[in-house]
C-alpha cells in the first residue's frame, strides 16, 4: 500500500506504506488511514517530526552506537534515515504552511 498527500500548496508526495504510517505516528496521526493535516496543526507536527530526528541523530551519535567505517560494503548497504526519509515531507509541511493550505491523505 501507498500514501498518497496531497496539497494544493505543493505536488503530490507518494510514501510506501511504513514510511508513510511512521510519519503519520510521529505527528499523531497513525490511526487515520486517510485525514487531512490543517494548516493550525502544522507547527506542532513540524516540531514533532524535529524531536524525533534530534532523538535519532542522538541514538546514532551515541557511545557504542556502530559508526560506518572503510569496512562498510557501501554506500548503499546503510539503513536510510529517517531525516532522508522525511525530508519531501517536511518540506511539503513548510510550504503548506506558509500558504495556509491544508495536507490530505488517503481520500
Amino acid at each position: 500500500m501507498l500514501y498518497k498527500f496531497k496539497s494544493k500548496a505543493s505536488g503530490d508526495l507518494i510514501m510506501m506504506d511504513a514510511d508513510g504510517q511512521r510519519l503519520l505516528q510521529i505527528i499523531g496521526k497513525a490511526e487515520l488511514r486517510q485525514g487531512v493535516l490543517l494548516p493550525q496543526d502544522m507547527p506542532a507536527a513540524l516540531a514533532a517530526l524535529q524531536n524525533a530526528l534530534a532523538q535519532e541523530d542522538a541514538a546514532r551519535s551515541a557511545p557504542g552506537t556502530k559508526q560506518p567505517t572503510d569496512e562498510a560494503p557501501s554506500v548503499w548497504a546503510q539503513p536510510i534515515s529517517l531525516r532522508q526519509r522525511s525530508l519531501p515531507f517536511v518540506q511539503m509541511l513548510q510550504r503548506c504552511q506558509d500558504a495556509q493550505k491544508e495536507i490530505t491523505w488517503g481520500v
